[in-house]
């Protein structure tokens, strides 16, 4: 494994540079908004300590941009802050404030690094669909929801609450209190990304929204036509320079004591759930996204080096202040439509934020709160993914309940509660699906390979005779916990005590620690009975694991036959010697 710009530059060239710098200009235009936004979004406010500023957001893109540039797996990957973040972020900093935020990414940002190193960047592939498009369409409406206030301009005393049903209750209560000149703002900001993404795509619709609305607001606030909040009006003057909470400042010391001053870990294993999700939801997103980017340019990421440099990305950026980033998929694919050639790219869309965070970052506090929300719920809209969601509807009951659990925990409680119990959801159906597709059969008297449901073609052999006093049973897939239990209850219901059971295990590809237990039970139980096991057509992996577990002393090493016709005789001689 290493840094993809590595690879990159060996036979970099100024055609690519030339390429690499029109995207990176792009990219980083079109980064801007989005960084303010989500970082406003993730906000729960109050205080310093519960109150995530715009310019953490562009200092996120621009600290893990870069770094996931130079450490990444992925040719055009950009990295930043996203939507998929707002909710947990949200939950973390209303709980442990922006310092617990700080501790929960750089313990995120650990867990991707060990991800990467283990190699299981294959491994977060196989988290089932119906769990990331319920998760990802959960926070869609939570999003959605949390934007409703700025987006219809309502005056909520106290602020809204922090539970959806609750957050729709206030609004409804408050809806007499609309401003139907942040109405407006926000509907004309919709209107205009909406008709860029149509009809200029090249144009980045929510910085042309943000310019258009910001300069019409100033002017119309100006004059006293329209009383439209602005991020000023919310977090006062803006200026360029890092924040002041940040791990330089962090008391670690408390993160590892009590009020007493005695040593523990009670924090940390406060954060460790939000961490692990954070690092989850970063691995399942950016590689995600570098998979679509491949599928455009034909390349081929590494995704263990990609979790890697997210990692990295997600252990350096909170030192700055910043927030959770990970792979964005919209920014990445605009990257790749702008001619986007290699790494370098994503390292000039850094330095474009870089420079607006130090000549432009005052004049966001124009920018009309409206607007941001507009922009946001574009952002839910294209994360929502309504479409698929109701096409899982009509797949298998399994995955439709998988998905509407998943939604709703994640839309009615909270994200890390959403994605641990889905996940565990989703393993306890699939080991019933795999217990179902495992098939058991006993044979007394033959054996007939021209009815073997598996053969897809004819066999045309004769039937193998079975000798008196033999069973054959047949196990028929993963011989795992679930059909261990199945094979020990059928084996028990069998009341007669043949003088040898053969065991036939041609199509178990794996066995666990349950079923080599049973297995063993069964023989012991069997040696009492004074009933013989062969074991046939065990494959070679099997085969070690059995091995291992000392099955040829137990049974015998002539016992253990590759082949059922090898079984039958070895199974013949021994009822010729008794």
């Amino acid at each position: 494994m290493k840094p993809r710009i590595l690879i990159d530059l060996r036979h970099y060239s100024k055609a690519l540079f030339s390429a690499d710098l029109m995207a990176g200009l792009v990219v980083g235009i079109v980064a801007l908004p989005l960084a303010i936004a989500f970082a406003i979004a993730a906000s729960p406010g109050g205080d310093a300590e519960h109150t995530i500023g715009p310019g953490i957001g562009i200092i996120t893109a621009i600290v893990a941009g870069l770094i996931i540039s130079l450490f990444g797996g992925s040719r055009v990957q950009i990295g930043g802050p996203t939507g998929a973040f707002i909710i947990i972020i949200y939950g973390v900093v209303a709980k442990f404030g922006l310092s617990g935020l700080l501790v929960a990414t750089i313990l995120a940002g650990v867990m991707l690094v060990l991800m990467g190193v283990f190699r299981l960047g294959s491994v977060i592939k196989f988290i089932p669909y119906p769990i990331v498009v319920g998760f990802t369409s959960g926070i869609a409406l939570t999003i959605f929801t949390t934007q409703v206030k700025d987006l219809l301009g309502l005056t909520l005393e106290g602020g809204a609450p922090a539970a959806f049903i609750d957050k729709w209750m206030c609004y409804f209560r408050n809806i007499t209190t609309l401003q139907w000149d942040a109405v407006a703002v926000s509907a004309v900001s919709i209107a205009i990304i909406v008709a860029c993404t149509r009809w200029m795509k090249r144009l980045p619709g929510s910085l042309i929204a943000i310019i258009v609305t910001t300069a019409t607001v100033y002017f119309t606030n100006q004059s006293g036509l329209t009383h439209v909040a602005t991020i000023g009006d919310r977090f006062g003057n803006i200026t360029a320079s890092l924040p002041h909470i940040n791990a330089f400042h962090l008391d670690w010391k408390s993160l590892f004591t009590d009020a007493q001053g005695h040593f523990t870990f009670n924090t940390l294993s406060a954060l460790f759930p939000s961490a692990f999700v954070i690092a989850i939801l970063g691995a399942i997103e950016s590689l995600l996204s570098a998979t679509v980017a491949d599928g455009v340019t034909g390349d081929h990421h590494d995704s263990n080096q990609e979790l890697i440099g997210q990692g990295i990305a997600n252990i350096v950026a909170p030192f700055f202040g910043g927030i959770p980033a990970t792979g964005a998929i919209a920014r990445t694919m605009a990257n790749i439509n702008n001619g986007a050639r290699t790494c370098i790219a994503g390292v000039v869309h850094a330095l474009v934020l870089l420079v607006i965070f130090i000549v432009a970052m005052p004049l966001a506090a124009y920018i009309p709160m409206p607007t941001l929300a507009g922009v946001l719920v574009v952002v839910s809209y294209n994360m929502s993914q309504w479409r698929t969601f109701a096409q899982l509807t009509h797949r298998p009951k399994s995955d439709v309940v998988v998905l509407l659990v998943t939604f709703v925990l994640t839309v009615v409680f909270d994200l890390t509660i959403a994605i641990e119990l889905g996940l565990v959801l989703a393993c306890l159906l699939f080991m019933r699906r795999m217990a179902e597709v495992t098939q058991l059969s006993i044979f007394t008297k033959e054996i007939d390979p021209n009815a073997d449901p598996v053969a897809d073609i004819p066999l045309h052999e004769e039937a193998l005779v079975i000798p008196d006093g033999v069973e054959v049973y047949e196990i028929n897939g993963p011989f795992f916990f679930g059909v261990a239990n199945r094979f020990e209850e059928m084996t028990a219901e069998m009341q007669d005590h043949p003088a040898i059971r053969i065991i036939r295990m041609r199509r178990v590809p794996f066995i666990d620690s349950t079923g080599v237990h049973n297995l063993e039970n069964l023989c012991l139980m069997s040696q009492r009975d004074g009933t013989q096991i062969i074991l046939s057509g065990v494959q070679p992996k099997v085969r070690a694991v059995l091995e291992r577990a000392g099955f040829p002393a137990l049974i015998g090493e002539d016992n253990i036959c590759s082949h059922i016709t090898i079984a039958l005789e070895r199974a013949a001689a021994l009822r010729a010697k008794a």
